[in-house]
Parts: structure tokens; sequence; C-alpha cells
């Protein structure tokens, strides 16, 4: 077929626009023309006949615009008639650009709407997983009661669909129903309940943020997920690891028993505690030794690696829930974490701060190494350098008073006032707080009073006042010094305090005190309240201890205060008149009134403002506001005995029947087996010592009821024993040798299934099927359906492949095992395979389990491994001595879906260290890659292997940035093949053939070729396939057709290719995928491919 017909309605957005772009030029002149004084009406008209038009080029140039002037922050809720004519339009583009509109209108225009209810219910069966979830998001987002069953049924169908991006959005729908009808809550429980069972890692953080706005009481639905949820954590998104973190913290609350008791002293010499303890009562000898839960563990150790998330986030609910949950020694892991977030933007701060300040008033330990960190900057904002300071006032202990006091010093003189009042009260907390230096702090800030900064000199006044009240007999010359000042003291505050000093101990300034009293009396009506309020009660003080002087005095002012306009004031004179002018009428108060007024005062306790912040939780908009905000959920204490644990175990047995019947078509993986746990005994002896160990390992570690069950738990626990052995760091050299002692005799393997098996068994209950690669799973799987199924017919066939295959085996048991040499396992998937008994629900699940490449091919029969091409990026030369090759690894990238994941090695090829290597400017500057981290240094002849990603959007056009060390910048380039801009998928071959029956006409891209003699055998055939694209094998009933399926890695398209045998050495090949651009490539990538030997 001519490649040159690429654009059709539907695929040709690109020729679309320029097709309106031509055929509308007055309507754009025009509005330019106008300029400013163009109306939107005039606009909006324009629109609505571009949307009206026969055209499918000028519909989507219009919604384009529309969704524009959305994104702007205009209002187009007036286009709603014109824009939902066109929900049922056959081009897809323009289909997902009217549900973006109608996602966010639908609510406002709630009877058009519904006009096209029947739309999106056809939509919601839609081929296209896009339009099918953007079908759900517009249902549940129109707000009228009436639609609640028909919502209730899509939410259902969605939850159960193939697509994990479609189950993801059903999980949003439920929040919006949840919203709308309350009374649903039974019904969408179960469909929670049903989802949170899903292993895509693209559906938990939905699901979970589901569970805590439905039901986040109903802790009962976790449990048999708890540990799935645990080990998936790491691969969801960012903010659905953030949903999760907060309800694992609540949960583990509610399970698990404190580890903060005294008994979690004895941690590490548990033991000894426990025999010290033996002769004690019978209550204290269970509470001295604490042993962590499993699954608490498992959640800590499972969490921790988050803290290194680029996320602030992610990073601050994992330190929250180290903070809640963890044993008190282990805390401190998150400190650097913490600190390293303050480089992060002024919000960010701000947040990280405040739960620093809470952390650091229990446990000053965990910062006092990063004090340096809280030193204020002159950028800092007013509110970040207020709760700077706070942490270091928690900071402050002896050993660091003075590194923190000459700190205090430089930011007394800042001129931001309000910092400088708020460093002032730090002071005064520090000497209140370290005894040592307080006569060092009150001489500091009597300086201070000289200040010409009225702020600070009321700020000083204030705090010398609370310090005072602690040693007054000592200050004597404090207080004489402030009066002195007190007339050039304007601040209110400043200056009743200096009143109320002197008035409190007038006794021990006897002459100062009448004087000040006087200049008051002078200037009473033209002062503050709460100047007023201090002078009558100076007056009174005096009158008591110094009548002689002061009687004339007191009763002025008393009349001033009698006639003044405040009535606090009028009160307060009322009430100090009676009390000390005796006269008939008083009562027997006046007796007490030198006690009442003269009673010494307990010093006030100067606290942190986060002090009692601790009963929220840390990270919640409740702990930032120090107020319970509305849907807080709070902590629980934790239990004095712990639940039963029991509850969160998973049978294994059930998935592992459910899965092995259709996995386990393809053989290969049966010698896959193989060849991990043999090295070289005889096949039959190998075969018989197998499954003799298998039958006792799974008597000792589950009862089974029948054989077959019994052989596919083993096959399961060979393999996740094999696992284990990996992770608890065992070289591949040292499991293989204990292997070969396994099946030396009959018996021995019986001895060694039992701790073996126990081991696996504790791994299955913390990990299950999600803790293994998909390889394995479908090794283990495969391996017991041949054995229920095949018998001894199968039997004999493994043996033959497995000795055909053994000497390769052999050789490679003595180097590291590289999975890229099991090419001569291939042949055999090619035979016509039995009839797929797995259900495509379960199929999306296992999709979604695991994030290897088999992952998303879990039908597909030949494993996709092609020898990794590895390309130069920078030549030591260009480089100054640094080097770089990257390569196309083929996993689904960890960082975003549509990003394709690139692995480079980095070489210093010079005579000296490389520092700072980084990724800097990119080309163009819209390039959406995610940048590996800055390798700090980099030694001679030294190499290291950092992953990439990169946003290709499904082109050819190369990716351009610069590779920074700390003195130079190198510009580098990576040139993807169209082959690497794919990734498998997974279908059956009625699926195929439907699929392709959808993508014929433009959509189809197709040619014959001659074939190298080399490459005229099947085997040859599909390698060399799938050495030029990453797609995977989709099992064909016809020997002469190999079917190949992926998709594209940015949008997600499909690409089906089919290579059809034909005689004297030809092929015709098909490429059926509407990225007609990107077919045309593909074919010329594998027509050169299997055309050269």
């Amino acid at each position: 077929m001519s490649t040159n017909t690429l654009y059709n309605d539907q695929g040709g957005a690109e020729a679309a626009v320029e097709v309106g772009q031509e055929s509308t030029p007055t309507s754009s002149g025009t509005a330019a023309g106008f300029g400013l004084f163009s109306t939107d009406f005039k606009k909006n008209e324009d629109l609505k006949e571009m949307l009206e038009s026969s055209k499918e080029s000028l519909k989507l140039e219009a919604m384009k615009r529309i969704v524009g002037l959305i994104a702007k922050g205009k209002n187009a809720s007036e286009l709603f008639p014109a824009v939902v004519k066109n929900v049922a339009s056959k081009n897809i583009e323009l289909k997902k650009l009217v549900y973006v509109y109608l996602v966010r209108y639908a609510e406002e225009q709630q009877d058009l709407a519904l006009l096209s209810i029947s739309t999106f219910q056809r939509a919601l069966k839609d081929p296209n997983q896009l339009i099918r979830a953007s079908a759900l998001r517009v249902l549940s987002s129109i707000r009228v009661p009436i639609i609640v069953p028909i919502m209730m049924l899509a939410i259902k169908e969605a939850a159960t669909d193939l697509s994990p991006y479609v189950r993801k959005t059903s999980a949003h729908a439920i929040q919006k129903l949840y919203s709308l009808d309350p009374e649903q809550k039974e019904q969408l429980i179960e469909v929670i309940e049903k989802l949170l069972k899903d292993k895509s890692t693209l559906v938990a953080g939905s699901v979970v943020m589901a569970f805590e706005e439905v039901c986040p009481d109903r802790i009962d639905l976790i449990h048999k997920n708890y540990r799935k949820l645990c080990n998936l954590l790491v691969d969801v998104e960012e903010w659905g690891q953030v949903v999760i973190i907060s309800m694992l913290t609540r949960y583990a609350r509610t399970q698990f028993t404190s580890p903060w008791k005294e008994g979690a002293t004895f941690d590490e010499n548990n033991e000894k505690a426990f025999y010290d303890s033996e002769e004690e009562k019978k209550d204290q000898v269970e509470a001295k030794p604490y042993v962590m839960d499993p699954d608490h563990r498992l959640l800590l150790r499972n969490t921790k690696p988050l803290l290194q998330s680029r996320n602030t986030a992610v990073v601050m609910s994992v330190a929250q829930l180290y903070w809640h949950l963890a044993p008190k020694h282990e805390v401190s892991v998150v400190t650097k974490s913490l600190v390293r977030l303050l480089r992060s933007h002024r919000e960010v701060q701000y947040i990280v701060l405040q739960n620093i300040a809470t952390m650091s008033i229990q446990r000053k330990g965990m910062f006092e190494p990063y004090m340096k960190s809280f030193y204020v900057r002159s950028t800092d904002a007013t509110h970040i350098k207020t709760l700077k300071l706070e942490i270091l006032t928690n900071l402050a202990n002896e050993a660091n008073i003075s590194t923190i006091l000459r700190e205090f010093q430089t930011y007394v003189k800042s001129q931001d006032k309000a910092f400088a009042a708020a460093t002032i009260q730090a002071i005064g907390r520090c000497a209140t707080n370290i005894s040592e230096v307080t006569d060092t702090c009150l001489n500091g800030l009597v300086l201070l009073l000289s200040n010409r900064d009225e702020t600070v000199v009321a700020e000083s006044v204030v705090v010398i006042k609370k310090l005072l009240q602690m040693q007054p007999t000592q200050h004597c010359e404090i207080i004489k010094h402030m009066a002195k000042l007190f007339d050039n003291i304007t601040v209110s505050m400043a200056r009743a305090s200096i009143l109320w000093l002197i008035g409190e101990y007038c006794e021990r300034v006897p002459k100062i005190a009448p004087d000040v009293l006087r200049k008051m009396a002078k200037s009473f009506t033209a002062e503050e309240d709460i100047v007023k309020l201090q002078t009558v009660n100076l007056a009174a003080k005096l009158y008591l201890t110094n009548s002689k002087q002061t009687k004339l005095l007191t009763q002025y002012i008393l009349n001033l205060g009698k006639y003044d306009q405040n009535y606090d004031i009028r009160d307060r004179t009322r009430f100090i008149r009676q009390l000390i002018v005796p006269n008939e009428k008083s009562g027997a108060l006046s007796k007490y009134a030198r006690r009442i007024l003269l009673a010494p005062k307990p010093a006030p306790v100067l606290e942190s403002a986060f002090k009692d912040r601790d009963r929220f939780q840390l990270g919640t908009l409740s702990h930032s506001l120090n107020i319970k905000a509305t849907g807080y959920l709070e902590l629980s204490d934790w239990p004095a005995v712990a639940p039963d644990q029991s509850v969160r175990n998973v049978e294994v047995i059930e998935p592992v029947k459910e899965w092995a019947p259709s996995v386990g078509k393809a053989k290969p993986p049966k010698q896959d087996d193989k060849f991990y746990s043999d090295s070289g005994e005889d096949d039959h002896e190998e075969e018989e010592g197998e499954e003799g160990s298998e039958s006792s390992s799974s008597e000792d570690s589950s009862s089974s009821s029948s054989d077959s069950s019994s052989s596919e738990e083993s096959g399961s626990e060979d393999e996740s024993d094999e696992k284990s052995s990996e992770e608890s760091d065992k070289s591949s050299s040292e499991s293989e040798s204990e292997q070969k002692k396994k099946k030396k005799t009959k018996k021995a393997p019986q001895k060694k299934a039992k701790p073996t098996t126990v081991d696996s068994d504790s791994d299955e209950n913390g990990n299950g099927p999600v803790a293994r690669t998909s390889s394995s799973s479908a090794e283990s799987s495969s391996e017991s359906e041949s054995e229920s199924e095949d018998d001894s017919d199968s039997d004999s066939q493994q043996r033959n492949r497995g000795s055909k295959s053994k000497p390769k085996v052999e050789v490679k048991a003595k180097k590291e095992v590289s999975l890229l040499d099991l090419d001569d396992f291939s042949p055999a998937p090619l035979k016509a395979p039995k009839s797929s008994i797995l259900s495509p629900s379960l199929l999306s699940d296992l999709e979604g389990l695991s994030l290897s490449t088999v992952s998303s091919t879990m039908q597909v029969n030949i494993p996709t491994f092609g020898p990794v091409k590895s390309h130069e990026l920078l030549h030591h030369m260009t480089g100054k001595g640094l080097s770089a090759r990257y390569h196309f690894p083929r996993q689904p990238c960890l960082y975003q879906p549509n990003m394709v994941a690139v692995q480079v090695t980095l070489t210093n090829g010079s005579d000296h260290s490389l520092e700072e290597i980084h990724i800097g400017d990119r080309s163009p500057a819209s390039l959406n890659l995610h940048c590996f981290n800055t390798i700090e240094r980099l030694e001679p002849e030294a190499s290291v292997t950092v992953s990439m990603g990169i946003d290709f959007s499904d082109s050819t056009q190369a990716a351009n940035f610069q590779l920074c060390t700390k003195d130079d910048q190198f510009s580098v380039s990576i040139q993807p093949a169209v082959g690497e801009l794919l990734m498998p998928s997974s279908m059956t071959e009625q699926d195929f053939c439907k699929e392709q029956g959808k993508l014929l006409g433009m959509n189809e891209t197709s040619a014959t070729i001659t074939l190298a003699a080399e490459n005229s055998s099947s085997q040859s055939l599909s390698k060399q396939v799938l050495s030029v694209a990453n797609v995977g094998v989709v099992s064909s009933s016809e020997n002469n057709i190999h079917r190949f399926a992926g998709r594209t890695v940015s949008s997600g398209a499909l690409v089906l290719v089919t290579a059809e045998s034909r005689e004297s050495s030809t092929a015709l090949l098909t490429i059926n995928t509407d990225k007609s651009i990107m077919a045309s490539m593909l074919l010329r990538d594998l027509k050169q491919a299997l055309a050269q030997a």
C-alpha cells in the first residue's frame, strides 16, 4: 500500500488543523482587526459556526480554541449546546476535546447534558479506553439525583474493565456519586472492596482515596490488601503514595502495639532482657521484651525508600509515618530528607518547618546536627524566618547556646521589625530555658533598650519584664534604667510593662516610683487604655506602700479615671477606690487590699507556640492551622494488645490455580525454571528429586486438598524460594550449589524443603504474589500447569528439551546468569496454543502487578529478549575525558508511564575526578525529560549507569539536552528508533483479528519483502522482529503467520504487526495502526532487518 495517503479523518489531526486554518482566514482576520474592541459575542458566534460546519477539521480547530479559553479561565458555557452536538463524533481527537469541555460544564448545564446521556452510555462500551474513561467522568459530573442508578451501573461496569485507566476513573467516580447521594454507601463499599483487590499500581492510589472519602472506618476492608498495598507502594504514582501512606498510618495505629513502651528500649538486647526478668512477675516479663510485628516492619521497610522521592508531599507523608509509627531510635532516618526539602519553594518550606518545629520540641537530638540549615537567610520571607527562629530556640542547649545567641544578635539588627521582635522573644525563651545564660540575655536586652527602633525597645521591655519576675531582687538597677527610658518609649505595650514592673517592685525603687506616677498623672488623659489601667494599678499599689507621698496623686488619678470614656477604666477605678480608700460603706474586703494587690505572682512560662500541636497528625491541614479541620481523621491510640494478625494472611493457593492454565500455555518458562534450579545433574534424577522436594514442601507448608493443588503451590513456592534467596544477598553461585546438594538424594530434599518452604511462606505472607516479578510467576504457574495437565507425556517432552539445552546451561552456570541466552528455548511456543482460560479482568490485574516488560505481555508466548544495542552519546575526546553511552532497556519507565526508559553509562576516562555530573538545558524547552540525580563525584576510570525517562511523544525526533559537569557543558542528543517507542501488549488471536479489523484502509501499511536465508525460519523471523520493535508475540493457530502486538508508549495507540511467510523466501509484512508515520518508519526498519543476513 502506498504510504503517501497517510492522513485520514481520524488520525490526521495535524492536517485537519491546517485545512481549518486555510479555510477560515477571514474570521481570524476580522477578530484581529477588531483588536481590543472585539466582543466575546462575536468570537463565540465564530466558534458556533465552526462547530456546526460539516468539516471535521473546523470542528477540531474550534474545540481546540474553546479548550484554550477554558484553560485561560474564560467562560465558555454559552457554547454548550453547540459542543454537545459533537459528542457522537467519529473523530477520536474531537471526541476527547468534547469530553474535556463537558467535564467542565456538565454540572452547570445539567438539562442539556442529560439529553446526551444515551451517547455517554454508548461511549462506555467504546473500544478506546480514553473514551470509556472520559464518558464515565462526564457522567459522574452531571450532578442530578435522577441519574444515580445509571451512574452506579456505569461505575460497577468500569470497576471490572480490562483497562486499569478506566478502573482508576471508576474509583474517582465513586467519590462524586457518594457526595451526590450518600445513601448509595453500601453499594459503593462493595465496589471499593472489589477495586482494593486490584493489583494495578494505577488503580491503588485512587481506590484508597475513595475508601478514605466513603468509609474510612471500615478497616476490615484493608486487612487482606495490607501487604499488597505495602509492596505496590513504591510503584504507585506520587499522589497515590501520599493517600496510601496516610491511610496505612491510621491502620497501623489500630493493628500493632506501641514500639515506644519501655520494653522497646530492649529491642536490640531483647534476649538478655527476657532472661533477666524471669524471676519477676509475669506481667513484667510480658511487658519488657518488645518484638515488632512483621507487618509493622514491612510497612516501615517499604516506605523508607520513598524518602528519596522528588515529590515533597511523599517525603512529608513518610516522615509523619515514621514519627507516628517507628521506634524512637529509627525516627531519625527522616531527618536528612526533611532538611533536604528546605531547599524547595517557600510554601513547601513553611509546611516542612512547621512539622520540624513540632518534632524538635520532643526530640531535639534529631535535628541538632543540621542546626546550620535553620539559620535565617536574608531572602527568607518573614513567616519562614519566624519558624526557623522557633526551631533554633527549641534546639538550644548548654552546648550550642553561645552559637545560637551570636546568630540572634545579628537577627535583632534586621530591617524586618516583626522578625526582630520575634528574635527578642526567642532570646527571652532561651534565657528562661537555660539558666546559665539568663544574666547574659538580660544584659543584652537592656542594651537593646537604647536602640533607635521603637519596636525592638518595646519587645525588649516586655521580655525583660517576664525575665525579672523570675529573680527580681537582683535586678533593681534594670528597673531604674527602664524608668529613666520611660519618657522616650511610645509603644503602649512597653509603657504598660514598665508601669507594671515599677508597681510590682515599688518597695525596691521607693524614690523613682512616685515620680513616675507624677509624670503619668500629667499625661493620663492622652494615654492608651492599657497604659491607663496600669497607671491606676500603680497608683493603688503606691497608695498602699507609700501613702504619704502619693495619696493626693492617687485621688487625682482615680478622679480622672472615674470620668474616662472607656467603661473598663471606669469600672477599675470604682473597684480600686472601694478597695484601698477606707470609708464607712467599704466592706471587709478593704482589709485584704494589700494582699490582693501585692500578692506574689508566679513567673510566666515562656513556651513554644508549637507545644500542643502534636495532638494533630503531622503533615495535615489541622496541624498546620492548629485547629481541627473538616474531614480530619484522628490517629487512634496504640492498642494494649495487638489484634489477631492472621486477618492479613492471604491464601496463596487460589491465585496459582486461577493463573496456571492459560499463562502456562507457553512451555519455555519450564526451561527457565530448570535453568535456575539445575546445574548439571542427570535430568531424570533431577526430575524425580524435584517432585520429591515439591511434594514434601507442599505438605509441610500448607494443607492442600489435592495433588494438583499441592504441585501448583510447590511450584510457586520453589520460585519464591529462589527469589527470597536472591533477596537475602546470596550470590547466584551459592544458591546453585545449594540446589545441587538438594538433588543428591531423595531424602535430602525432604529435609531441606522444610526450612526453605517456611521462609518462602513468610515471604509470601509479606509479599504474596505481588513481590514476585511477573516472569517468575509465569515460570512457576506454567510449571504447575504443565505438570497437572500434560502428565507423563509432557514430562518426557520437557526432559528431551532439557537435555538439549543442558550444555548451554552448564556453561552459563559458571558465569553470571544472563536472561539474554535463553533463545534456545523459544521454538516450542510456535505450536498451536490451547484455548485461553484466563479471564480478561484477571489478565488486567496481572498486567498491573509488576513493572517488568513481561507484565504487559502475560499471554505472549515468546519472551521479548532482544539484544541490547548501545549507542554513543558523548565521545571521551569531546567530553574532555567524560564519555557516555546509552541504550533502551525496554522496561516501563518508573517515573512516568508515558516516558521511554533510557539507561546511560557514564565513564570517566580522564586522570582526575569529575564532579556534579547532571543534566542542564534541554531543547526544545517543552521536552518532558526525567533527569537522573546529580552524580556528586566520578573517580578516574570509574563508570556509573543511571536511568532517565524521556517522553518522545511518539516521534523519532531527537531529544537534545546538555550533559554538564561542574566546569563544562556538552550538547548531546538521544535519537530513538521507532521500535523503541513501543511497549508489548497482550491479546489473544481473536482480539488481534478484531482490533485489526478496526484499523483497515488508511490505517494499514503493508509490503512484500524477500527474506534473507537466515531469517526464513519461524524462530529467526520472530527474533528479528523483536530485535527491531519492542512488541509482544501473539499466539497464532497458523504456522506461516506471525502476529505481534504493541502500544505506543506516549499515547497508548495500538500497533499490530503481521508477518505472513510465503513461498520462495518471501513474506508479506502488514502494520495496522492509526499512527501512519510510525507505521511507515517501522515497516522500513523491519524490511531492512529481515532482508539482510
